[in-house]
């Protein structure tokens, strides 16, 4: 599929990019791209969540008082789960949440997610921009020009810039990442996909993934 390139003004340069079909082309599979975001969200949690056991808690280890006669319940020590202070029965211990996906499922997600902005027709194709020093109110006059500063925005850059970092990092609703860390939750949830010209062009190199 070929998709103009807009200048920073939004308006077109007259130049266009092939984007693969064999990557935004392709028939969505909804369940991997649910598999991918499960994962992606499962790796985000810490999993440092501890309770202590009776074994744990503070707390003498005597037996409150003899087991027959007293006309009570038999009872163990103070750090018994039942009392107050005691330890926690079968409580969280801490582990990993983490989940592994092949290597295919994942691409394939990716994919699939970038054939269905393809298909809404969210994706942008900007020309390269490059900024003299960081400021905020001129990148988001750009997102103005390319009518997306009311959405929710995945901008894709092919290098690490720190003066384009410095100016969307402070942007509510954008979200920039590199081209080699794309990720299918960051796709999904985008509503729209902002590419550099150079970016969108590394996808039709021989041999290049999603």
């Amino acid at each position: 599929m070929q998709l103009e390139v807009l200048n920073k003004q939004g308006k077109k340069t007259g130049r266009t990019v092939e984007l693969p079909e064999d990557i935004f082309g392709i028939e969505p599979n909804d369940h991997v791209i649910y598999l991918a975001v499960k994962q992606y969200l499962a790796a985000q949690r810490q999993g440092t969540h501890k309770v202590k056991t009776r074994a744990e808690v503070k707390g003498a280890s005597r037996k409150l008082h003899r087991q027959k006669g007293t006309g009570g319940s038999r009872k163990g020590n103070i750090r018994n789960p039942l009392y107050k202070g005691g330890g926690t029965i079968f409580g969280p211990k801490p582990h990993e949440y983490d989940i592994k996906l092949n290597r295919k499922v994942k691409d394939l997600a990716k994919m699939s997610a970038l054939s269905h902005k393809a298909k809404d027709k969210a994706i942008v194709i900007v020309e390269d921009i490059n900024l003299d020093a960081p400021k905020t109110s001129g990148f988001a006059a750009i997102l103005g020009k390319l009518k997306v500063a009311d959405k929710k925005t995945l901008f894709v850059m092919p290098e690490y810039d720190d003066n384009m970092y410095l100016s969307f990092r402070n942007i509510p609703k954008v979200n920039g990442i590199l081209l080699s860390d794309i990720n299918t939750y960051d796709l999904v949830n985008a509503d729209v996909l902002v590419l550099t010209e150079a970016a969108a062009k590394i996808f039709s190199e021989p041999d290049q993934e999603a």
